[in-house]
């Protein structure tokens, strides 16, 4: 058997190879986003499969962005301020003065009601559940919009700000808007002009009507096809890209040795990643072993989270043992008692693994050499993992090495990203490796993982298990802003999800961020962490870095 222990084998990399830079643009930062392996033209702000990565926040401008290197403080964008109800029960934004759109018309009030009652009207673009929260929505003028919620909330903001704004001009028309690619996008940020796109590469330019155009120095982004990570790397120690945001394995001599002066990284701890068992496969007989909380519970003490940081992850990732699945990122809200009932079920132990498969009735009753349910039907799944993530990969082979250890017939299935994700979104899976991506609050990765209401809308709830009580105190959470009965409520809150399981933590990612110096300035560094570094797009304030960059003169 090859063993997690000799992952760390060498690979060749193939050289990728960029375009030409167009004749038009002034200043060009190429930008490694995600991976793929053809460019498809999507730019549909409500696709959370196929639209590219580029789409919000570069052409979809958020109201506000709420910094969490800054203390998480509220950074303006389309709205200039907002106000929270002193009852809780609803909030008013006021947008800025002479906004427009990507085509020159007026961006108004009357485009951000309409963005809402659109959702409404299209339930399935409602990937943050939003009118979960929300009784109405209406413009008090032409710059004010209030929102009005179904129940009180300190933390409605937060979830309204999710959702992109869009023309109403363009998208009133729209019969299909779940399957509308919107190739030649209408926008409000700062990149919304396609003016090259092919399955090799595609240019994404300045708005001609940005309203904070003074401060943006950069005309285009280029986004050169890459296929994994192997590419990713070559493209980076190359020097063509100035931003990426990818796993480069032994980075410091892949990467930096390279050019020292200009080559730079910087990881900090970041989205959870996990394993997870979905709750409503359609095969019945791993069905029974998933909804189990004995079986759930081995399967993570098979986890060798301590490998899978060393030898899938270099070394960068941070190293998760917490049930309660907070971690380093969240470890002022851990509650001892908890981890010391429970931790033992996150701690790598495949023997004891083995006792309580035992002790539950997983034995091998055909005798084929794997265990079995209680009621002798046969279990087996595969741990689908994008197959172009080679760290996750590894880590996945790690995982499956150790279930098999335990007995248990696990193997790895490696689709295409956007087949693994649409297949965590529609439950067509049994088991996969996924992530959470960090926020200010613990509450967050949790009303991501655990409403109900989300369920085939993100993938973040791809486990499909809910608890009436966790939920009553996620609402509950939302009902106060004072910390003291924040942080008790999230006591309780943790200790069901430590009990349960529902998740099995391995680790926290890091951010993953390498920048070149030698044609752009102004990144946010360990000596200046003025913003969350990394072009993925679960991080708003990617938006707020680019504005920071300035081209070397």
């Amino acid at each position: 058997m090859i063993t997690h222990k000799r992952l760390l084998a060498a690979a060749v990399f193939g050289l990728a190879i960029l375009p030409p830079l167009a004749a038009s643009a002034e200043t060009v930062l190429t930008a490694n986003i995600e991976p793929a392996t053809t460019w498809v033209q999507n730019f549909n702000p409500f696709n959370q499969t196929s639209a590219r990565q580029s789409t919000s926040d570069f052409i979809y401008e958020p109201l506000v962005i709420f910094n969490r290197f800054d203390h998480d403080k509220a950074n303006y964008r389309l709205a200039k301020s907002y106000k929270i109800a002193d009852d809780l029960k609803s909030v008013e934004f006021t947008l800025r003065d002479g906004l427009k759109w990507s085509d020159g018309k007026d961006l108004t009030a009357k485009d951000v009601v309409f963005t809402f009652n659109y959702v409404k009207k299209n339930p399935a673009l409602d990937f943050v559940s939003v009118w979960n929260i929300l009784d109405k929505v209406e413009a008090i003028d032409e710059h004010t919009v209030k929102f009005s919620l179904s129940s009180p909330s300190s933390l409605a903001v937060n979830r309204l700000i999710e959702l992109p704004i869009v023309p109403q001009h363009i998208w009133a028309d729209i019969a299909e808007p779940v399957t509308f690619a919107n190739e030649t996008p209408v926008g409000s940020g700062p990149m919304t002009e396609i003016p090259r796109f092919t399955p090799q590469t595609y240019d994404q330019c300045r708005n001609p009507y940005y309203w904070d155009a003074e401060n943006l120095k950069i005309d285009c982004f280029r986004f050169p096809q890459l296929a994994d990570n192997n590419q990713m790397l070559t493209a980076t120690a190359s020097g063509e890209l100035d931003w990426g945001t990818s796993f480069l394995p032994n980075v410091e001599q892949t990467y930096v040795a390279k050019d020292p002066d200009h080559f730079h990284y910087w990881y900090t701890a970041g989205s959870m990643v996990e394993f997870i068992f979905n709750q409503e496969t359609a095969n019945a007989d791993n069905k029974k072993a998933f909804q189990d909380v004995k079986f759930r519970r081995a399967m993570s003490m098979t986890l060798d989270r301590q490998g899978m940081v060393n030898v899938a992850g270099y070394g960068y990732p941070t190293l998760n043992e917490d049930p309660t699945t907070f971690g380093q990122v969240y470890a002022s809200w851990t509650d001892p008692k908890v981890l010391e009932e429970f931790g033992k079920y996150a701690k790598y132990d495949v023997d004891g693994a083995k006792e309580l498969l035992d002790a539950a009735g997983y034995v091998d009753a055909d005798g084929d050499g794997f265990r079995d349910n209680p009621d002798g039907t046969p279990i087996k799944f595969d741990i689908i993992v994008p197959n172009s993530w080679t760290d996750w990969l590894d880590t996945v082979r790690i995982a499956v090495e150790g279930m098999h250890d335990a007995g248990i017939n696990a193997n790895i299935g490696t689709p295409e990203e956007a087949v693994w994700g649409q297949d965590l979104i529609t439950g067509k899976f049994d088991a996969a490796i996924n992530s959470i991506s960090a926020a200010a609050l613990p509450y967050y990765p949790y009303q991501r993982a655990f409403n109900r209401d989300d369920v085939g809308k993100t993938r973040f709830t791809a486990q499909r298990w809910f608890n009436d009580d966790l939920s009553t105190l996620l609402n509950e959470f939302t009902l106060t802003s004072d910390m003291d009965k924040q942080k008790a409520i999230m006591t309780k809150a943790q200790r069901i999800v430590a009990e349960n399981m529902p998740l099995l933590p391995v680790y926290n990612n890091p951010t993953w961020y390498q920048y070149n110096t030698k044609r752009f300035t102004g990144w946010s560094t360990p000596d200046k962490p003025f913003v969350n570094p990394t072009l993925s797009r679960q991080n708003h304030a990617r938006l707020l870095h680019l504005l920071a960059l300035r081209p070397v003169k």
